[in-house]
């Protein structure tokens, strides 16, 4: 028997943490929505150590899991036994962990386990809850290979728009790396060898110059000091970060950063409409689906968020309502759930406004590229001004005295 550690919500909305004992994460789960409305989040912890540390376990990333599902979903329409189209697809997968667990379920799925319980029991926490909820729903319905083929396209746009915000901030970073080392040379070696000269020519050196030769001095002297200081502001930070404060205020915070919030902003929406949109699909109740998404969302405020919308609905109220509390998700984005909800084109809706924004991520990414390249040469500028023209003023005062 496992030990798990879970957050949840009152039906009044209040957070509430806690441990519980159980066979299987599924089964655990279960226990909790016997005294809350919704689980947020729930992790096993190991057993024997004092301190309870929880088990780190790497998810598998949407790119594999686009493949092997493409190909179960092809191998199940070409009328394969289930059973063979899950061997069959893991020998092919090249991520370990996903042959693994493909491997394991097959096993399951023949000794008479259904394919949804033997995904939760060897897929724990590995799978994302968007990846079982499909699959149950598919199950249900009797019509698995739909179930595989509607997670096939989830998980492919999710991988396309994660690569484009992430590779739209590589070369900003680069470039404020490529800056920082070079100041560092300029300050560790050229501000040096001037000094020595100024020293030597014995004029009265001016302000902008004394300053940039005491930071130079520190930079040589305490650079061990320094180095400490900000390793130990890296190790706070994400400590604090792990924290449920911390991980609510940093995420809620990456929503309002000048230049790339929008772009976070735009994540979310698209992954809210996209998961909404696969969820309703594959026949789950809006409840349910809200649920699975609240999971699948990166953004830990906007989870909580969305976990939220699941009372309201269950109360009575609108989608759109509920997300309309949260400050962040964009009009046009509560207005066609509105209207999705009104003439019953949810999911059709949805899936809309998922294309829409995974367009718009890659247009606020590209456009926070063009607005931060500039911002980052501007400041690298303004050093290398006050560099030149604290080594060029002792050398014109000098000339000026002859």
């Amino acid at each position: 028997m496992a030990t798990y550690r879970y957050k949840a919500l009152t039906s009044e909305g209040r957070s509430m943490e806690g441990v519980v004992q159980a066979e299987t994460e599924f089964e655990a789960v279960g226990m909790i929505k016997q005294s809350y409305a919704v689980v947020e989040e729930i992790r096993e912890i190991s057993e024997g150590k004092p301190w309870n540390r929880d088990i780190t376990v790497s998810r598998i990333k949407e790119k594999p899991l686009a493949i092997a599902c493409s190909q179960i979903a092809i191998a199940l329409q070409q009328g394969l036994p289930l059973v063979r189209s899950l061997s069959l697809v893991a020998k092919q997968t090249e991520d370990k962990n996903l042959r693994k667990i493909l491997s394991e379920v097959s096993s399951e799925v023949t000794e008479g386990s259904t394919l949804t319980r033997s995904f939760e029991l060897k897929g724990v926490r590995r799978l994302p809850s968007t990846f079982i909820e499909t699959i149950r729903a598919g199950e249900e319905a009797g019509d698995l290979a739909m179930a595989f083929q509607k997670l096939q396209i989830y998980y492919e746009k999710a991988a396309k728009v994660r690569n484009k915000a992430s590779s739209a901030m590589v070369y900003p970073i680069l470039l404020i790396v490529a800056s920082l080392l070079v100041i560092l040379v300029i300050m560790a070696v050229a501000v040096p060898m001037f000094s020595s000269a100024f020293a030597s020519m014995g004029v009265e050196l001016p302000l902008a110059t004394r300053m940039l030769i005491s930071l130079s001095g520190v930079l040589q002297k305490r650079w061990l000091l320094i180095l400490l200081v900000l390793l130990a502001a890296a190790i706070g930070r994400r400590l604090y970060v792990n924290t449920a404060s911390g991980k609510l205020r940093s995420s809620r915070t990456k929503l309002t950063l000048p230049i790339v919030g929008k772009t976070a902003v735009m994540k979310s929406a698209s992954q809210f409409a996209n998961t909404m949109a696969t969820m309703l699909g594959a026949g789950l109740p809006v409840n349910r689906a809200l649920a699975a998404t609240a999971k699948a969302m990166d953004n830990y405020y906007l989870s909580r968020e969305v976990a939220k919308v699941v009372l309201e609905v269950e109360e009575g109220k609108s989608v759109a309502e509920g997300l309309n509390k949260s400050g962040f998700f964009p009009d046009l984005l509560l207005e066609m759930t509105s209207v999705g909800e009104e003439t019953g084109s949810l999911e059709n809706t949805l899936s809309i406004l998922g294309t829409f924004y995974d367009g718009e991520v890659e247009t606020s990414s590209a456009k926070a590229l063009s607005l931060l390249e500039p911002l980052i040469i501007s400041v690298l500028a303004v050093f290398v001004i006050f560099i030149l023209l604290s080594v060029y003023l002792p050398m014109f005062s000098m000339y000026g005295s002859f």
